[in-house]
């Protein structure tokens, strides 16, 4: 009975479901560390009295370059796309959610009155998973069809 454990956990770990929930989970990792990035600018601007849609801009824009990084490095590393071309679209990858996140923002906070601390959290519920599927199957798509993401 042992050995057909260990066969099922070797198989189980060398599945394309497994590695895709890996790379999901590394990208949730980076994800935290990102957002942490983006919310703490944004969070100091706005207490600082700058509008929260140039505040959310800001944080935007230095969460884009940390995410870059880090996905490509340890995300995302399969991936052989020349560099700019792949930040090109990580930029454009997340500037669909930025935009959304932007849109959802506003009517948040203008429309529905919810605090601008807590708005923005709500957001990455639907953001997140978005923008890792943006990233996947666009932005660091290998070349490769034999991925062993995919």
């Amino acid at each position: 009975m042992e050995n057909y454990q260990k066969l099922w956990i070797s198989r189980s770990m060398n599945s394309s479901v497994y590695k895709w929930v890996i790379q999901f989970l590394k990208f949730g990792i980076v994800g935290v560390f990102n957002t942490l990035i983006s919310y703490i600018i944004y969070f100091l601007l706005v207490f600082a009295g700058v509008h929260y849609l140039l505040a959310h801009v800001i944080g935007f824009i230095a969460g884009v370059i940390n995410a870059f990084y880090w996905n490509k490095k340890y995300v995302f590393e399969k991936n052989e796309a020349g560099i700019t071309k792949t930040f090109i679209k990580v930029f454009s990858s997340y500037g669909v959610t930025f935009l959304l996140s932007t849109v959802l923002l506003f009517i948040l906070v203008q429309y529905i009155h919810m605090p601008t601390t807590i708005a923005p959290i709500l957001i990455l519920f639907i953001t997140v998973p978005l923008n890792f599927l943006l990233n996947k199957y666009w932005a660091f798509r290998s070349s490769r069809k034999e991925s062993s993401y995919e």
